[in-house]
């Protein structure tokens, strides 16, 4: 019985789902957290600590955490994990100088033990600009093939215009329901 209990609660939303959100700085991570709340674009500098909202997609409510992702601040990242259920990782997909540092910062975060039940989430954002990396090509980089202790998917996206963001929530909703 409390099984049953436990999955109707989860299909119906009674359940607050702990997300956070990194990548390196200027990726994107505050404006996809506010494009996903507001629908709209909104100016942003860069995040000192950490912002925190609730999102609501069809009665499944997500507590969504955006971490600072500035070299110093990087470090600290760890101390957000706890009972994380699904981690984004906003890449800037025009900056391919950096892709080995995202990397390493999200093959470090997946052998960390508060996320071995995470699913994640990798947005190829900046697809709007000439020239960015397709979420393809990032999937090579980031050797995501490899990842077999983890759901993840990857979603090209813009943050500016929000294009490739629903079908984010609609696959962050679909894992939760899942587990």
């Amino acid at each position: 019985m409390g099984f049953f209990l436990s999955k109707m609660l989860a299909v119906f939303g009674d359940r607050e789902h702990k997300v956070v959100i990194v990548g390196l700085d200027n990726a994107g991570k505050t404006t996809v957290l506010y494009q996903f709340l507001t629908k709209e674009a909104v100016h942003t500098s860069p995040t000192i600590g950490s912002n925190v909202e609730e999102i609501t997609v069809r009665k499944t409510h997500f507590l969504v955490w955006d971490i600072g992702g500035q070299e110093s601040l990087r470090a600290s990242w760890y101390s957000y994990y706890s009972n994380t259920e699904i981690v984004i990782l906003v890449v800037d997909s025009t900056d391919r100088e950096r892709l080995t540092v995202t990397k390493e910062e999200l093959h470090q975060m997946l052998a960390h033990e508060d996320l071995q039940n995470a699913s994640i989430l990798i947005l190829a954002n900046k697809q709007d600009i000439k020239g960015s990396m397709t979420a393809a090509e990032i999937s090579q980089c980031l050797t995501l093939d490899t990842i077999t202790t983890h759901p993840w998917h990857v979603q090209a996206c813009c943050a500016l215009t929000g294009e490739g963001l629903p079908a984010s929530l609609d696959w962050m909703k679909t894992q939760v329901v899942a587990n």
